[in-house]
């Protein structure tokens, strides 16, 4: 049996959380796959046989919590593939998580080792779940609770330069600005909050809204492309491009699967798939 879910959180949810994600494949012989730079932490939950990943050199930890990378990683996966993952909004890890966005940066760290007994009593009751919609009440419940117990957590001024940068700023100078901060202390308030200095975001961004143009397998040329998503000129893009992805413009082309809809769009902007050795 094969199969993927993607399930949106509740309301109140939905300004720290994407998506909840849910994959479960039987019996795979050997699959391969790319994770790109996201731009956001997630939370998985490994409840199959262990993943291979390049970024370890090893095998991954079976549950953790992803930070922001501005590089790919390869992983193998055989056997059952069966996880849960919590993709969270660019600042949203800040009203669960005790553990900053800037600490989990380029890291893949094992919730073994951040002495969170409430998040292990968690993965223990997914572990034991086989229901999605029973899954994400468990999320959910442990998600609020730490919601009331770290109390306000928001810090209104990074939602504001998010929503700037969502909206098409990408001047960092003018992102300060909004958010009442010098050049300085933005700088060190961003990598904090969300895991990335500015920069390397607004790189991930761009480099996010290329990636979702060509699996909408556009016409666009490489030189359209380049002035739509920001680049200053076709080898601007390809360099970025081969940075975040390992790719040729004409081999994510030929990776990438068309999206028609919302529903598989994150997870195919996170996920490519490589072919066989």
């Amino acid at each position: 049996m094969n199969k993927f879910k993607v399930i949106q959180p509740s309301g109140l949810l939905a300004p720290y959380v994407k998506q909840y994600w849910f994959l479960r494949m039987e019996d795979v012989v050997r699959s391969s796959q790319r994770l790109v730079p996201l731009g956001c932490v997630a939370l998985s939950f490994h409840r199959g046989n262990f993943a291979y990943s390049s970024q370890e050199k090893g095998c991954l930890p079976r549950s953790h919590l992803y930070g922001i990378t501005a590089g790919y990683t390869d992983l193998v996966f055989s056997g059952c593939i069966d996880f849960i993952s919590i993709v969270f909004q660019p600042a949203g890890t800040c009203r669960f998580f005790l553990i900053s966005p800037g600490e989990l940066k380029d890291r893949q760290t094992s919730l073994d080792v951040l002495d969170d007994p409430e998040l292990l009593e968690l993965e223990q009751r997914l572990n034991e779940t086989a229901d999605d919609l029973a899954c994400v009440g468990l999320i959910e419940k442990f998600l609020f609770s730490r919601m009331c117990r770290f109390g306000k957590q928001d810090d209104k001024r990074i939602h504001a330069v998010i929503d700037a940068i969502r909206q098409g700023n990408t001047d960092v100078d003018s992102l300060a600005q909004t958010a009442c901060l010098s050049y300085k202390q933005f700088k060190r308030v961003f990598s904090e909050k969300i895991g990335a200095n500015p920069k390397d975001f607004l790189q991930i961004v761009r480099f996010q809204k290329l990636h979702h143009l060509m699996q909408l397998h556009t016409s666009m040329t490489l030189a359209e492309l380049a002035y739509e998503c920001g680049y200053y000129d076709k080898s601007h893009l390809i360099k970025e491009l081969k940075d975040f992805s390992g790719f040729t413009p004409a081999q994510l082309f030929n990776a990438c699967e068309p999206v028609y809809s919302g529903y598989h769009g994150l997870f195919r902007s996170a996920f490519i798939d490589l072919p066989p050795e």
